[in-house]
Formats: C-alpha cells, sequence, structure tokens
C-alpha cells in the first residue's frame, strides 16, 4: 500500500513537472488565459475632430408628478426668511387592493337570470397593475417564477405559483402579435440588421435563440434546430408561403443548383405555394426528392423558395445581413464583424519569439486599419475606398513565417467582399456588439430560470424579452409600454412600437 501512494506521489510530481515544461515552451507564466483582444473599445472614434467628455449622473427628474410639501422650523425671535431650500426624496408604494364586487342577479318573468356585468377591463380574478407587476420582474427585472410568487404573497397577495404562470402567459396574443409586427416593420424598413443565436433549452432538450436586431429592434426567436433553413423561415417573420420569383433563382443559383433543376422550376406556371405541403408536393411532381446529388436540391430549392417569399413580402430588399461568421448567417448582402475576425488572431497559441511577434505586428495592423474604417464610416470618399481596399490586400497577402498566423490571413482575406461592405455601405456598424449585447438578455434569462416546457410559453418568453429591449431603443419606459397595452387607467398612450420603428427606420 506505501508503494502504491508512493508511485502516485511521484506520478503527480512529473505530471506538474511536465505542465509546467508546456507552459514554458509555449511562453506562459501559468495556465493560458485568453483576454478579450479590446480592438474595439482601444480604436479611436468614428470622428477623431470631436473631443468626447465623461458624461456626469446628470440631475435626478421624476417622471412623476412631485407634491409639495413645506416643512416649518421653530426660530428665534428677530429671524429673517429667505425663501425655501428644496430637497427631494422619491418613495415607492406597495400595497394590495382587494374588490369584492356584489353583482346584482335578477330574475325576469321569462326565467332568465341578469347579472350586473364586470367593470370594463376585467380579465380574471388578478387587476391589470399586478399583471403588469408580474411581467416586469420576470421579464425585465429577470427574476424566477417561485421568486414572484413569494414577493407577491410576502406584501399581502392571495396566489400561487400556477396562478402567476398563468398571468405570464395566457391571454397574452396581443403582446404576440405586436412582436411578430416589430420584426415585420425591422425587416421592411432597416437597410441592416445583425444577427446572432445562443443555445436554449425548450422541453428538456437543447435548441437555440436566434436573435435578430439593428438599432431600432429587437426580436428573438427559438427553434430547435440553428440551420440557415431555419433562419430564413424566421427571416419570414410568421409567413408560411414559398415563392419562385427573380430573388429565389438568384438564391439558387448562388448555391450551385443545377441549371436543369432550375429549369424545371422555371417551365411550371405555379409560382406560389401556400405552404410547406403544397411546396413539397411540387417538388415531388418535379422529380427533386428521388434526386441523391450534392448539394442536396431539395434543400436548396426550399431555401431558395422561402428567400423568394422573404422578398416578396418586402423584407430585406439590399439589406445588409451582418454576422460573427456562423455559415447559417450568410445570405443576401452579408457582412462579417471584424472584431470577431480579430479575435481569431488574439487567440493564436503562439510558441516561440517569432510566432509572438508576428502575431502581435499582425494585431497591430489590424487594429489601425479598423480605426481607419471608422474614420471612413465618418467621412466615405471613393478615394479612400480604394486605398483600403489595396491595404487590405497587403495586410492579408502578407508572409509572416508563421504557419498558423499565414493560413488564418489566407482565410480572412478570401472574405474580403464580406468584411470590406462598409466600404459600398458606410451605415452598417463593423462589428456585432449590438446583436451580443441584446441576445445577453436571453443567456441571463437561461441561467436563472433553465428552459421552458411550453411552445406558448417559449413564444411568451421571446416575445417580452424582445418588446422590452425595443422599449429601451426607442426610449420608451417598459412599465409603461404594460400600462397602455393592459389599459390600466390614467396610464400614458404608447403608439404601437411597429410604427415607431417605422418612424425611425429608414427606407431600403
Amino acid at each position: 500500500m506505501v508503494g502504491l501512494l508512493g508511485k502516485v506521489a511521484e506520478l503527480e510530481r512529473t505530471v506538474v513537472e511536465q505542465r509546467a515544461e508546456i507552459a514554458r515552451l509555449k511562453g506562459l507564466k501559468g495556465p493560458p488565459l485568453i483576454k478579450p483582444s479590446g480592438m474595439a473599445q482601444a480604436s479611436r472614434g468614428a470622428k477623431p475632430d470631436q473631443c468626447e467628455t465623461p458624461q456626469g449622473r446628470g440631475k435626478v427628474n421624476p417622471r412623476i408628478s412631485v407634491e409639495d410639501r413645506v416643512l416649518r422650523v421653530t426660530v428665534p425671535v428677530g429671524s429673517c426668511f429667505k425663501g425655501y431650500e428644496s430637497y427631494l426624496m422619491q418613495e415607492l408604494v406597495l400595497s394590495v387592493h382587494a374588490i369584492r364586487y356584489r353583482r346584482e342577479r335578477w330574475v325576469m318573468p321569462d326565467g332568465k337570470t341578469i347579472v350586473a356585468p364586470l367593470p370594463q377591463g376585467t380579465r380574471g380574478h388578478f387587476g391589470p397593475d399586478l399583471r403588469r407587476f408580474v411581467l416586469m420582474q420576470y421579464h425585465q427585472g429577470q427574476s424566477t417564477l417561485p421568486r414572484v410568487t413569494a414577493l407577491l404573497q410576502s406584501v399581502g397577495v392571495s396566489i400561487s405559483k400556477r396562478e402567476v404562470q398563468r398571468l405570464l402567459t395566457e391571454h397574452q396574443d396581443d403582446f404576440l402579435d405586436e412582436a411578430q409586427d416589430v420584426l415585420r416593420a425591422g425587416l421592411a424598413r432597416s437597410s441592416w440588421i445583425s444577427v446572432d443565436d445562443t443555445g436554449a433549452r425548450h422541453k428538456a432538450a437543447n435548441g437555440f435563440c436566434t436573435q435578430i436586431g439593428n438599432d431600432d429592434f429587437t426580436w428573438f426567436g427559438t427553434r430547435t434546430s440553428k440551420s440557415r433553413l431555419n433562419f430564413l423561415d424566421l427571416l419570414r417573420a410568421g409567413h408560411s408561403d414559398f415563392v419562385l420569383n427573380d430573388a429565389a433563382f438568384a438564391y439558387m443559383r448562388s448555391r450551385a443548383l443545377p441549371v436543369i433543376l432550375m429549369a424545371r422550376l422555371a417551365a411550371q406556371p405555379e409560382t406560389s405555394f401556400a405552404d410547406h405541403a403544397a411546396w413539397q408536393a411540387h417538388l415531388e411532381t418535379l422529380g427533386f426528392t428521388a434526386l441523391t446529388t450534392m448539394p442536396d436540391p431539395v434543400q436548396i430549392a426550399t431555401e431558395g423558395a422561402i428567400w423568394g417569399s422573404i422578398h416578396a413580402h418586402g423584407f430585406l430588399r439590399d439589406a445588409v445581413v451582418l454576422s460573427d461568421d456562423a455559415g447559417q448567417f450568410a445570405v443576401g448582402r452579408h457582412a462579417l464583424c471584424w472584431v470577431h475576425a480579430e479575435r481569431l488572431v488574439h487567440k493564436l497559441d503562439t510558441f516561440t519569439d517569432l510566432h509572438r511577434t508576428a502575431q502581435q505586428r499582425v494585431r497591430t495592423l489590424i487594429g489601425n486599419f479598423y480605426d481607419d474604417l471608422k474614420v471612413y464610416q465618418a467621412k466615405p470618399t471613393a478615394s479612400r475606398r480604394f486605398a483600403l481596399r489595396a491595404r487590405f490586400d497587403r495586410i492579408f497577402r502578407r508572409r509572416t513565417g508563421f504557419a498558423t498566423l499565414d493560413r488564418l490571413l489566407a482565410r480572412l482575406h478570401a472574405n474580403k467582399a464580406e468584411l470590406l461592405m462598409v466600404l459600398e455601405r458606410p451605415e452598417i456598424p463593423l462589428h456585432t456588439n449590438g446583436s451580443e449585447n441584446d441576445i445577453r438578455a436571453h443567456v441571463t434569462r437561461r441561467k436563472v430560470s433553465a428552459g421552458t416546457r411550453s411552445d406558448l410559453g417559449r413564444d411568451c418568453r421571446d416575445a417580452f424579452l424582445g418588446l422590452a429591449k425595443i422599449c429601451t431603443k426607442l426610449g420608451v419606459s417598459f412599465w409603461d409600454y404594460l400600462g397602455s397595452r393592459l389599459g390600466i387607467p390614467g396610464q400614458c398612450l404608447v403608439p404601437p412600437l411597429p410604427d415607431l420603428i417605422r418612424c425611425r427606420g429608414q427606407p431600403t
């Protein structure tokens, strides 16, 4: 037994020594720690001629009416009154108010019973203010169902977890419809969108939540797949039709669908199909489903028909889709995030001084190029555009002697058109930080509440998280928005969010 313990101790010492030697060879003083590159934060602003001054906290301006109270003080005789010194205090009042409606009942001569109706706006046994509080705490406050229930019970509300769950999911059709309309308005009016996705649990299975949005709107959609077909289906914004038009055939051509198969589709008089069943029957009639060639003709044709539907409904016409280089997002006019591109260089493992010097040199060149792209966005000119294209070639075609880095630079150079989309469209961002910030709300929800169990619960979670984000972007209080939609007396009217987006968005 003692001998075995000694051998174990010796093996442990060997492992420690080997780890130290590996760290020395890599040039590390400890376990490898990859920090964010910080390129976007370190770069100078888009308008270098403007001096940035730090923003202060600002004056507190309550959004409610202020009650004036005079506080008096006892002073000696002969004192001189000099007016008042203001001191503002804000208070929150939480109280429970229960009403028992005693509804008159009358029996008419013919035997029918008449009962006095409930006040307008009464839905269920809980008032609109309580519904608003629950929605606010759960979605924007990112609380959990048991904690919301415990909070309500602690202030005196007689309510169960099941009843709170009903408040979160039942009778929310108006909110779900508005969230869908928000997506349609955003896709129709925006010149660019930024997209991202993250994991999401639904019905005890792994799924994926996709974020679609820009500076004016945000929309979340959770599905079981993260394929390009799924992404295109989300971009249809609830429509289920398949359309064969110029956009559809252009998509099929870009995905290398054989010309003879496209000719079969073009020869048929039908160009619009109401749903997936009708489209699938059409493909079977044309013999697509019997083919076993690659790429899959059924998949490419289906993606093209969905892309045709997207254009037929007026979505993403000439709009740019900005992503982090995930393959499913490469549709239409596609642009890539510069922060993710530079991060690939930043994360490379280096083993010699030559490697580290080459990596740092390339990172410096990319950072300076990124700075000049931001300057170009502020003042785009044809001469600058030509110079930046030539400079891009010099950076990403260079040979450093670090084989892994050279292969990476060649890969990034192959994405030249997507990385330099900003030269044609200066209004698009250079990064997807906006999408990552938006989708963080969904990540937080996933951490505190795991997953959803019903399709309705999933849709409500996605819709309310998106609506809360949209209110923030549009400068609307989510509390006021909920009060307006729930018909709370005295609440200010908030216009439909799709209308606000249409007013802010620019036609493509």
